[in-house]
């Protein structure tokens, strides 16, 4: 017989969601978009993807372009993120995402993203996925990931501690920036493993939840 793969068990008392990459899969479209921002721009596309993924469009910018003018990069993002906005083929629901969204319906859980509003809602929508109450977007915070502030809003917003917190995250910069937050993190996907999180999935059909009888939840994490 096959030996089973060993599971991993976590206690939270609200869970933070990243979108792209963790329950959303966009990668079709941030290819498309960033592949060819990269051109007009005379840089290596495989170099972009590199750092694109978790951070907001400007922040990626500046890593790239260093000396490039801030309000250059802001421009652009606008420009970007009306383009990612519109462009929706190819949107799917990361494989278990469906069954992992609706086992948190009346628990405390919050989406904590990158994306603004607009972009955050038509990925959701394409995905077939259900907008948590609480979201934290671009428009709410004032750094990006890797900066621990969208995170740190979110548990606040839901009223509990960092410790009480478990993130889930696909990219370098998102798993810092829980790191940096005080939370546990679960990596989810194939860019995950390499950043350490606590415990990493290949995707969310390796999660179950449970609602604790103390009112927390239960993370049941196979490996």
């Amino acid at each position: 017989m096959p030996a089973t793969a060993p599971t991993t068990t976590l206690t939270a008392r609200a869970l933070l969601l990243d979108m792209d990459g963790t329950i959303v899969n966009s990668d079709a479209v941030v290819e498309r978009c960033w592949r060819g921002w990269a051109a007009e721009q005379g840089l290596d596309g495989d170099e972009v993807m590199k750092v694109v993924h978790g951070r907001q469009g400007y922040a990626t910018m500046a890593v790239l372009l260093p000396d490039r003018p801030m309000e250059r990069n802001h421009a652009d993002n606008r420009r970007m993120l009306a383009a990612e906005t519109a462009d929706v083929t190819g949107v799917v629901p990361v494989p278990g995402a469906p069954a992992f969204m609706a086992s948190l319906a009346t628990l405390p859980h919050a989406l904590v993203t990158s994306a603004d509003r607009p972009l955050s809602e038509a990925r959701m929508n394409a995905a077939g996925l259900p907008m948590p109450a609480l979201r934290i977007t671009a428009e709410s915070v004032g750094a990006s990931k890797p900066d621990p502030e969208g995170f740190l809003k979110g548990a606040a917003a839901l009223g509990f501690t960092p410790a009480d917190c478990v993130v889930f995250e696909d990219s370098e910069a998102g798993i810092a920036a829980g790191k940096a937050a005080g939370m546990r993190v679960i990596g989810v996907g194939p860019r995950a493993a390499a950043h350490a999180p606590d415990v990493a999935v290949t995707d969310l059909t390796r999660i179950r939840v449970e609602a604790a009888t103390d009112g927390g939840i239960v993370l049941r994490v196979e490996g």
